[in-house]
């Protein structure tokens, strides 16, 4: 285990033995980016499509328009007992985009799931790397929420989501 900004970074621990519940899930977020040279690439559904290349020219990266508290949620469609969450951030750029989003849990998509109750808070996750965050106790919900509670784009290149009895 390497300890990054007190953050655990954990990797190939759960790729181990459990199962990525996003990646059979259905994404949404709040916009797209609709202008400049991105314009259009950065749809909700690339960051569970299992690549966490993280290069936004690539295809596998999400992106919002520069917003008040923008998110991206995935609906798992069934309520799992959820223990962690990695993100994915960009390296081509905007490293420092993610710093302060929060990872929300639950079963509520009233507010766009921003009331459901916090996994962990984004400290700081490295260009192109990948971060594991531990929920402090077990969290129950259907839905995964990531959202910047500050003007700004959000932009994720991969999201996994892990419960301990769903291996």
């Amino acid at each position: 285990m390497l300890r990054l900004g007190g953050i655990d970074v954990l990797p190939g621990s759960y790729e181990a033995g459990l199962r990525n519940l996003a990646i059979k899930g259905r994404a949404t977020q709040s916009s797209l980016n609709g202008s400049g040279m991105w314009a259009g690439i950065g749809v909700a559904g690339n960051a569970i499509d299992g690549n966490r290349n993280s290069a936004l020219a690539k295809g596998s990266c999400t992106q919002t328009a520069n917003e008040s508290s923008p998110w991206w949620r995935v609906n798992l469609h069934l309520k799992y007992s959820i223990s962690a969450v990695a993100l994915t951030n960009r390296g081509d750029c905007c490293s420092d985009g993610l710093d302060g989003a929060e990872i929300r849990i639950g079963n509520s998509i009233e507010n766009e799931g921003k009331d459901n109750p916090i996994c962990d808070t984004v400290s700081s996750i490295p260009a192109g790397q990948t971060v594991y965050y531990n929920c402090s106790s077990l969290l129950e919900g259907s839905y995964v929420t990531v959202v910047l509670p500050r003007e700004g784009t959000l932009s994720l290149c991969e999201v996994e989501v892990f419960d301990p009895s769903a291996a």
